[in-house]
């Protein structure tokens, strides 16, 4: 499982790959703060452009497109369940 770290302003946090997918002509990954059952999980989106050097992700919030995405994440992975 690719783990990578993301830059904050509080610092660098560190997040294993989960899945990645792309809706509506953008991508999103699905990342966890760990392998184990229990593990926080966000879809973030790449707000990247065609110049940036390093990928740019947010964490999606707005309840349409999160719900729309998850919805993808858990037909691609089965078994995982989002709360």
């Amino acid at each position: 499982m690719e783990k990578i770290s993301f830059s904050t302003d509080d610092g660098v946090c560190e997040f294993y790959v989960l899945d990645e997918t792309r809706v509506s002509g953008r991508n999103y990954i699905l990342v966890a703060d760990s392998l184990e059952d229990e593990a926080e999980a966000m879809i973030l989106k790449d707000m990247s452009t065609e110049t940036d050097t390093e990928a740019k992700y947010v964490p999606v919030e707005e309840e349409p497109e999160l719900s729309a995405v998850a919805k993808v994440f858990a037909e691609s992975l089965g078994d995982i369940d989002f709360e």
